[in-house]
């Protein structure tokens, strides 16, 4: 790992029974980064997201953050025999945490398909994300005793709203909003967990050119207000290429390049594998 390390990936193997979704993947993201995964449709770009963020642990293999492990596991029971990856023996040790422990030591994601809370205003929906950190509990709620400090919360949320255009519809129910405005809010209430590193899986799934374009200015914008390190699946290639600091490129689960994204544009591995595909195809 390199001073400025942010999230460093290594021999991660994630299988689920016989089939190898993530196999030995090694990635870096350094501090300040825009760094993006891509590759076709079933290539394990979210898989490897999950892995990250807790979802799944890892069948072999860890992930350190910001200098620190923070998952680790290797294959045990059934999977000793089942085991297709590599480096069997080198990982020792188990370390599972829940996403919401991952969550805490600042890593926040949004998904592919988006996940609101659908009966809950805009306000609301980022409310709750700034619970994640709260100090009060049960008693000190019931007595309210936590006033100050839910005050302050909601005085962050406000202003949260404000910086991202939102706050104009800030008691809208999620679901009311037009789709764009949904993925920033899915964006805004990641953001009020306090994040180091931003995960955003397929953020411009379903925008049209213009929304994309608008997308692309505004992950621009909340990296440097934020201070963000941005890790990111997306298949629009103009997205990917126009914002991507470097980029990995996954295809049946396996690394098969890296690098800046005239280097990745022009390997014939990733034509190949992903590039060369045209729009029809991939639909």
């Amino acid at each position: 790992m390199m001073p400025g390390n942010v999230l460093h990936i290594e021999n991660v193997v994630m299988q689920f029974g016989g089939v190898v979704a993530v196999n030995n993947l090694n990635l870096d993201i350094n501090e300040g980064e825009i760094v993006t995964l891509i590759g076709p449709n079933g290539a394990g770009k979210t898989t490897a997201f999950n892995v990250v963020t807790g979802v799944y642990a890892p069948t072999n293999g860890s992930v350190s953050f910001c200098g620190r492990k923070i998952v680790e596991n290797y294959p045990k029971g059934k999977m000793k025999k089942l085991y297709k990856g590599e480096h069997i023996g080198e990982y020792t040790n188990t370390m599972e945490p829940t996403p919401d422990v991952i969550t805490k030591m600042g890593i926040a994601r949004t998904f592919q398909n988006i996940r609101l809370f659908k009966n809950l205003s805009v306000f609301e929906n980022v409310l709750i994300s700034k619970h994640l950190n709260r100090h009060s509990n049960i008693f000190t709620a019931a007595f309210k005793i936590n006033s100050k400090e839910e005050k302050k919360n909601r005085e962050d949320v406000l202003k949260l709203l404000e910086i991202l255009d939102l706050a104009d519809v800030k008691d809208e129910m999620a679901t009311a909003l037009p789709y764009g405005q949904q993925r920033k809010l899915e964006i805004a209430r990641a953001l009020a967990t306090e994040p180091k590193l931003l995960l955003l899986d397929e953020p411009a799934a379903g925008m049209n050119p213009q929304e994309t374009l608008e997308l692309t200015e505004f992950i621009r914008k909340i990296k440097d207000d934020f201070n963000l390190t941005v890790f990111m699946i997306e298949h629009h290639m103009d997205l990917v290429m126009g914002i991507s600091d470097r980029i990995y490129v996954l295809d049946f689960g396996k690394l098969i390049a890296e690098g800046t994204p005239q280097e990745v544009q022009n390997n014939p591995k990733v034509i190949e594998a992903y590039l060369g595909v045209s729009d029809d195809a991939e639909n």
